[in-house]
């Protein structure tokens, strides 16, 4: 792909264009009243996509109260049974956690996490057009959809969950004590997201940030820099985890009854990975082959 190609991208977008790909998924949530402080949060970052997954009491009078000017975004949040179902057919992932966990993704900062965003919507959004591509199909969307997640006000997100995403942000704090009530988390990152948007719609091809300098995380980051097809959504990439885990149990190669870490394994393999649809497809058509022969 050209650089002409994403240069006119950038310039067709506005910063809510951008912002409108962003959707906050809160986890498990225990007081209503931080889903209305996280909502103003948001809106007052220009942020409006809130997903709730499975909350441990509804949205209430005490979300509405500390919500303020965000009141909307409670009428229009998505409440999801599940975390699979909420970030299905997101394309990215980020998920905000305060400390290391096992098997961890690349950490970012929440200005690193910003240009990922940003720079992924720009090369997604060129694709489409230069593309022309059908996004009448369930797995490609108009366009692109990035998913950024909080978890549970005692305890955060689990291991589980947090594997889910392609890259864990952490917030700059207090090494004794680098915790975030959870509507206070999303309005740092949310501010940082805001303030990288005002200056990448100017940037286009003539600044180049260095995200190494940023941070002291001992994980590297390596970013894809141009697909041929759009990106599989989350939804996809659990399908072929799914059929990867079945066809390695069938050849006699992983124990269905103790497979341990080959799930989050194989799952931190294709968000390193970052297929696009077309790999998706010749992958499936592989493990296909291989499960019948």
């Amino acid at each position: 792909m050209s650089n002409d190609s994403l240069s006119s991208t950038e310039q067709a977008l506005t910063v809510n264009d951008y912002l409108d790909c962003l959707q906050v998924v809160m986890v498990n949530t225990t007081l209503p009243a931080n889903i209305g402080s996280a909502a103003r949060a948001m809106h007052t970052m220009g942020l409006s996509r809130l997903t709730v997954v499975d909350p441990k009491l509804p949205i209430d009078e005490t979300s509405v109260s500390h919500a303020a000017g965000g009141s909307e975004l409670l009428s229009s949040a998505v409440i999801a049974p599940t975390l699979e179902s909420a970030i299905s057919d997101c394309q990215l992932v980020f998920a905000a956690s305060s400390r290391s966990r096992h098997m961890p993704r690349p950490v970012v900062t929440s200005t690193q996490a910003a240009k990922i965003m940003f720079d992924f919507i720009d090369t997604q959004s060129a694709l489409s057009a230069n593309n022309n591509v059908d996004t009448s199909s369930d797995a490609v969307s108009s366009k692109p959809n990035i998913a950024i997640l909080f978890g549970r006000e005692d305890r955060g997100l689990t291991n589980e969950e947090l594997a889910y995403a392609d890259y864990h942000v952490q917030i700059d704090a207090n090494p004794a004590y680098p915790v975030l009530n959870v509507a206070s988390a999303v309005q740092v990152t949310a501010s940082f997201i805001f303030a990288y948007a005002q200056t990448h719609i100017q940037m286009a091809d003539t600044v180049e940030t260095d995200l190494s300098i940023a941070t002291q995380s001992a994980f590297e980051v390596h970013l894809r820099q141009q697909w041929d097809e759009p990106a599989i959504t989350q939804q996809q990439l659990q399908q072929l985890i799914q059929r990867t885990t079945d066809l390695m149990v069938q050849r006699g190669l992983a124990n269905s009854e103790h497979l341990k870490s080959l799930p989050s394994r194989l799952s931190r393999l294709g968000s390193r990975l970052q297929l696009d649809q077309k790999e998706y497809q010749l992958l499936s058509a592989l493990i296909a082959k291989l499960s019948k022969d």
